[in-house]
């Protein structure tokens, strides 16, 4: 309570004093109550010569949920949904290679090399069990995750993963085939109001300051995430012929309104797998754990209590 007492009494002093001129300070700032709230601390491992950054917290006894961010993204997108089960379970939430403040090495970003990264990742750990929760990217890598390594995961939860051909193309893949600029690439300061608008059906607000200030680091990494964005088409590994060698329980859920993956990939992926559950989130886009955290984090406790029962 005290540490959540320093860190509110901190943003609001950042916040009340150097608004428009430490935007840096006012995320870092909000970023650590969020951290406190959540019951989460800043870590950081090295791994096969990367430096690995996680949020860790929760009972070190308890089963491990980990949970892995999508393409463009960071660790911070678990922090409001990993509130609801840092007591009970012992959770983290990882910047995977390339993303967050993770090393961002001169390598291949594709899923099958990232499995292998989170695959070094959970060793260095000691963690021998996991239950796997990832959003778009990150889902597509916990679900090949699951699929090379059947016997450490316990439950995979795929929110709005990519990885497979959808019946319905989504208005990404479309803008891509139109040979349209990729949406989820900050180039200029009004691509990422454009971002927000294209994720989200209700984006999370955000102070003018902050949404300037995200813009101006997301433009900064765009050349890489072209890059890593190149590696994930070019080097593409569809979940089609893995799916089936899942053997966990795995969920499957979804926003209805996703721009970016189409909510008909789960009539591709249902049939592929031994045991499946499925929700979808109505009026929710293609993050559903940052628009609708709590209701994302119910849907998911009651497929954990599911698995456990």
């Amino acid at each position: 309570m005290k540490k959540l007492l320093l860190a509110l009494l901190l943003v609001i002093g950042v916040t009340a004093g150097g608004l428009y001129t430490f935007p840096a300070a006012l995320l870092a700032s909000a970023q650590y109550l969020e951290q406190q709230i959540a019951g989460l601390s800043s870590e950081q491992l090295e791994v096969a010569n990367l430096s690995i950054h996680y949020y860790e917290g929760g009972p070190s006894d308890a089963e491990t949920l980990l949970m892995i961010h999508g393409f463009g993204a960071n660790k911070d997108n678990w922090l409001r949904f990993a509130r609801h089960f840092t007591e009970r379970y012992h959770v983290i939430a990882l910047d995977l290679p390339g993303f967050g403040n993770s090393s961002q090495p001169l390598a291949s970003y594709d899923v099958g090399s990232q499995v292998e990264r989170v695959a070094a990742f959970t060793q260095a750990l000691g963690i021998k069990k996991i239950h796997l929760i990832g959003n778009s990217m990150g889902g597509h890598i916990s679900a090949l995750y699951a699929a090379r390594y059947p016997e450490q995961v316990r439950s995979v939860a795929l929110f709005d993963n990519a990885g497979v051909t959808a019946p319905h193309k989504s208005e990404l893949t479309e803008r891509l085939e139109r040979g349209e600029r990729n949406p989820l690439i900050v180039k200029e300061p009004e691509d990422f109001k454009r971002l927000l608008d294209f994720v989200f059906v209700e984006a999370p607000p955000l102070p003018a300051v902050l949404k300037n200030y995200l813009a101006e680091q997301a433009i900064a990494q765009s050349t890489h995430y072209d890059k890593v964005f190149d590696h994930l088409r070019n080097r593409y590994i569809p979940l089609e012929p893995e799916l089936p060698k899942i053997r966990a329980p795995v969920l499957l859920l979804w926003g209805d309104k996703d721009r970016v993956l189409d909510v008909s990939s789960i009539q591709v992926m249902q049939p592929l797998l031994r045991n499946s559950s499925v929700v979808i989130m109505k009026n929710c886009g293609h993050a559903p754990m940052i628009e609708r955290p709590k209701e994302t984090a119910h849907h998911y406790q009651a497929f954990l209590d599911s698995v456990e029962g």
